[in-house]
């Protein structure tokens, strides 16, 4: 806004001389014309903006664009914004992270420019100053998070930097769309010990399934141990069981297990 109110003084403030030079501009394209006309008639396409400077002063509060605009020869120059969605990579920065960790770390940032006038009267180059503040917002932000939250919360980092990055460009006349994290590289001897640690907790895990297995098939054998106890008849039909699925799978040994009362009572006759 202060932009737009500075151009509308700056037309008005030309003066004397400067008027004096636009009318003799436009005396000279009256001499001249036709051949002037190809000098003064400018096209800019559907997504690009002209910000247009009269004797070094902004002419107009608003861009010209897109199609057709007049400039006056010798006292007018423009200067062409692209509109379009601009996408760039951050390079990998060394970050140290709040618990002493040193990453590094790359990401993407999506921006366009939605004031063509604060990006060329506001900033030398918009661009540029986007891309190397991106890198600084990128360290500041990380600086602040620990590796956990690096790793599991890319999400919020990045709506973060967006944030402070949408804040910080808001007065050269840049909209930042999107910020994403592309990559985190651990150093190696951290992630060997990461991975240890992932592997010594999984085989804990393990041992605590295969532990409260045994734990639930102890218990369902007591139980089927007490039915049996009940009932000998079960008993002889899970013997029988047992049998014929031996004989399935074509088995050349059988063994035929005899009861130990029926031992003993052998034993007694001998003697």
């Amino acid at each position: 806004f202060e932009t737009v109110i500075q151009s509308n003084k700056n037309a008005a403030k030309l003066g004397c001389f400067g008027w004096l030079l636009v009318i003799i501009s436009l005396l000279f394209i009256a001499v001249t014309f036709p051949v002037t006309l190809f000098m003064c008639v400018k096209i800019v396409k559907e997504y690009e903006r002209a910000v247009i400077f009269r004797l070094g002063r902004l002419s107009d509060r608003k861009p010209k664009g897109p199609g057709l605009f007049f400039v006056l020869p010798c006292t007018d120059n423009f200067v062409k914004v692209d509109l379009r969605t601009v996408s760039f990579d951050i390079p990998p920065q060394e970050i140290l992270t709040k618990d002493s960790v040193t990453v590094s770390v790359d990401g993407v940032v999506y921006f366009r420019i939605h004031c063509p006038i604060s990006s060329v009267a506001n900033v030398s180059n918009a661009h540029s100053s986007t891309r190397l503040l991106a890198q600084t917002t990128l360290r500041n932000v990380l600086g602040t998070k620990n590796l956990s939250e690096l790793l599991s919360d890319r999400e919020g980092i990045s709506l973060s930097m967006q944030e402070a990055l949408d804040d910080a460009t808001d007065s050269w006349g840049i909209k930042v769309e999107r910020v994403e994290i592309k990559d985190v590289k651990l150093p190696q001897q951290l992630q060997r010990a990461m991975a240890a640690e992932a592997e010594a907790s999984r085989e804990a895990r393990a041992k605590i399934i295969a532990a409260e297995g045994e734990m639930k098939a102890s218990r369902a054998l007591k139980e089927a141990s007490l039915v049996l106890a009940d009932s000998p008849s079960a008993l002889q039909l899970r013997y029988l069981q047992t049998l014929n699925t031996i004989a399935a799978e074509k088995n050349s040994t059988i063994i035929f297990p005899l009861p130990i009362d029926m031992m003993q009572s052998l034993m007694q006759r001998k003697v």
